[in-house]
């Protein structure tokens, strides 16, 4: 049986991140209408303009990846959470080293809220490699480090987590079949890392068990910004 994201083609699943300001990021959206279904919001675009370019996003009839990455007391993210999914966002994400009971209270108020958003537990961040987890004082390798904090967010209720793709197949064995995983640090063939470490191409990381990819900047820094994502798009 698939689980419930499989039944979406693949191209449908790849969430373009728009960070950058407020105009290029509408230019870029009406750019991509009619072809990526996920826009990215994250702390660039929203500190900027708040909640209400969440709300244009979904008038132009995106889906929204709220990408803030919640960490503080379980009352803070709580409250946060709630004020996400009430500006119209679909899916949001907290880091997984805030703990349980706090992805509890951002999970609770989704909940209470009977909206259908999923909620992502932040593992490492695609920038980080052996060497700067270790400088955190985190004496475990990045991939038992993803998979702890993997088991605690299935623990907390969460609809899944974000990981590099390189940790994509470990994940899938690990939380099943229904677990959302999303994947930035993705990277077409000859495209520039820029300050990822973790990195894997669209294909590869679909392949690998995510089942949701994030692309940036080689989509909205292309000169063509449609053109880049149907490239994308058809080698999926």
């Amino acid at each position: 049986m698939l689980a419930a994201y499989e039944s979406t083609p693949r191209a449908d699943r790849v969430i373009v991140a728009l960070d950058c300001d407020r105009q290029t990021a509408l230019d870029l959206a009406k750019k991509l209408q009619g072809k990526a279904k996920w826009l990215k919001v994250g702390m660039t675009l929203y500190y900027a303009e708040g909640p209400q370019i969440v709300e244009i996003f979904k008038l132009l009839g995106f889906k929204v990846f709220l990408d803030l990455k919640f960490h503080d007391i379980p009352h803070q993210v709580q409250g946060a959470a709630a004020s996400a999914v009430e500006a119209g966002a679909d899916m949001i994400t907290m880091h997984a080293v805030g703990g349980i009971p706090m992805m509890q209270a951002a999970q609770a108020a989704v909940d209470e809220s009977g909206t259908e958003a999923d909620t992502l537990a932040i593992t490492v961040l695609t920038s980080m490699n052996e060497e700067t987890l270790a400088q955190t004082g985190v004496s475990r390798g990045v991939g038992e480090q993803v998979k702890a904090l993997a088991a605690c967010a299935q623990e907390a209720g969460l609809s899944g987590v974000v990981a590099s793709p390189q940790e994509a197949a470990m994940l899938r064995e690990l939380l099943g079949p229904d677990a959302l995983i999303v994947t930035p640090g993705v990277r077409p063939v000859g495209a520039a890392l820029g300050d990822q470490s973790r990195v894997a191409t669209p294909k590869a990381a679909f392949d690998a068990g995510a089942s949701h990819i994030v692309v940036g900047r080689p989509i909205t820094q292309a000169d063509d910004p449609a053109a880049a994502f149907d490239a994308i798009a058809a080698d999926l």
